[in-house]
């Protein structure tokens, strides 16, 4: 794994990383006026928090309802065994698994957390077959259903 540079930041940065959390597609002139920077200066800070590891990642957040996959379910999941190859396979089904949206390994009663994204209740029962029954290491899992996504993916707070 190749290790992130490190990369100290102020204030400026922590200005910079409040705006691109909310709207990365702000333009960088627009960020300079906001902040009191140039707008080459907030690109070099953009590219350093880039490099560094600080930004992961620039993505777009689709709307579920709108390409048909309206249905958000938090799973937890308890293991069997927390022998740390099992637990390693468990890691790597749920990242490769393309619905699920976000994984947690928790403390707890539980020992993971799943937000899934499905288009409907039969794709989630053939999700929990593949993931659960026939991937093995799972005591037992319970899913909440989401009746409305009230807020996701919010701004760290800085």
């Amino acid at each position: 794994m190749k290790k992130q540079p490190v990369v100290t930041i102020d204030g400026f940065d922590l200005k910079i990383l409040q705006l691109v959390q909310v709207d990365n597609m702000m333009p960088q002139r627009e960020i300079a006026d906001r902040i009191g920077l140039s707008a080459p200066a907030v690109a070099r800070r953009l590219q350093q928090l880039r490099e560094s590891g600080v930004i992961r990642k620039d993505i777009a957040i689709v709307n579920e309802t709108a390409v048909a996959r309206p249905l958000t379910i938090i799973v937890h999941v308890t293991t069997e065994n927390e022998r740390l190859d099992l637990l390693d396979a468990m890691k790597d089904r749920f990242l490769q698994c393309r619905q699920v949206q976000q994984c947690y390994y928790v403390t707890g009663e539980m020992d993971f957390i799943l937000i899934v994204n499905v288009k409907d209740m039969a794709e989630y029962n053939e999700m929990t077959r593949e993931l659960f029954f026939e991937g093995g290491n799972v005591k037992s899992f319970r899913t909440c259903v989401s009746m409305e996504n009230v807020k996701t993916n919010g701004p760290i707070p800085l």
